[in-house]
């Protein structure tokens, strides 16, 4: 079942086309990732899949309402976790989801048979008459996840959940997340992180400038689009060994600064070759969602 829906989206800003014709469509229960560097067009379409933002063309459904003219009405099922931290600091842990609660025309009554679930959920029970400021970062993730879960949605936005977090948290939060999604909740996620959406997401899309370069499940349209060997070479001597081995090597190499990508479906000769050379050190993996990201967007950096 759809839960979500977007065709031929569309959205301008003085001239320039920030969303060009963007469709996406979402199942009841998955994981679905929206990727893309930055500028690619990732918060403009959140926020016409929201209703905040008004596409210049287009349809989009959330929840079965049409966006943006009945947008408040599927708005009341989502929850929403933002990039940035936007807790309430001169309230507690309790008084910041009892105040979100009414927001959604919860009564304090109600809110409060939620919360000690949503406490538990945080692991946040021992902190409930805290203040924010005495709250570690991966303690305001988890609240703000909690927070969007008062309202008992049906689909959750994440706008990268884990930024800025360390990986003892980025894992707490995994968790979280996949125990959200085996209680069938639908998750559209939006991060910087490829092992994030590599480990998460059922589906994703990969944009850039606003269009679509690639959807699908992560593991297919990594085989679809990458070798399946790299063998990363590290030093100053990573250019010259590209230009006498490496090309003849690699089914596709790479050189960025003094570090090579060689990119194989038999990496076998490629490491013999570097065996014993000490001035250069490699790494010999499995390709991953990070070089198919960085195969379609480029490797240039992005303000």
């Amino acid at each position: 079942m759809t839960i979500l829906a977007a065709r031929a989206i569309r959205k301008s800003y003085g001239g320039r086309e920030v969303v060009a014709g963007i469709d996406l469509e979402l199942a009841r229960g998955e994981c679905y990732g929206l990727l893309g560097p930055n500028g690619a067009g990732k918060t403009t379409t959140l926020r016409m899949l929201l209703g905040l933002t008004v596409p210049d063309s287009g349809e989009i459904t959330l929840l079965d309402h049409p966006v943006p003219k009945a947008a408040r009405e599927g708005r009341i099922r989502v929850g929403v976790v933002p990039q940035v931290d936007n807790l309430d600091p001169d309230f507690t842990v309790r008084e910041n989801l009892l105040v979100y609660g009414r927001y959604f025309g919860l009564t304090q009554a109600e809110v409060l048979e939620r919360l000690p679930r949503l406490l538990e959920f945080a692991a946040l029970e021992s902190r409930a008459d805290a203040k924010i400021q005495e709250l570690s970062g991966g303690m305001k993730r988890r609240l703000v996840l909690a927070r969007a879960l008062v309202n008992d949605p049906e689909l959750l936005f994440l706008d990268e959940p884990t930024t800025g977090l360390d990986p003892q948290a980025r894992h707490q939060m995994w968790e979280k997340l996949r125990l959200l999604l085996r209680q069938g909740k639908t998750i559209l996620l939006t991060t910087h992180f490829m092992d994030e959406a590599e480990r998460l997401c059922d589906r994703l899309k990969i944009i850039d400038h606003g269009r679509t370069l690639a959807e699908g499940p992560p593991h297919a349209l990594i085989a679809e689009h990458i070798e399946p060997e790299v063998v990363e070479v590290y030093g100053e001597g990573a250019g010259a060994w590209v230009d006498t081995h490496g090309r003849a090597l690699c089914d596709r190499a790479e050189l960025h600064g003094e570090t090579a990508f060689c990119y194989l479906r038999d990496a076998a000769p490629a490491v013999e070759s570097l065996r014993g050379l000490d001035d250069l050190r490699f790494m010999h993996r499995r390709a991953n969602l990070e070089d198919l990201f960085l195969k379609l967007t480029g490797r240039e950096m992005r303000e």
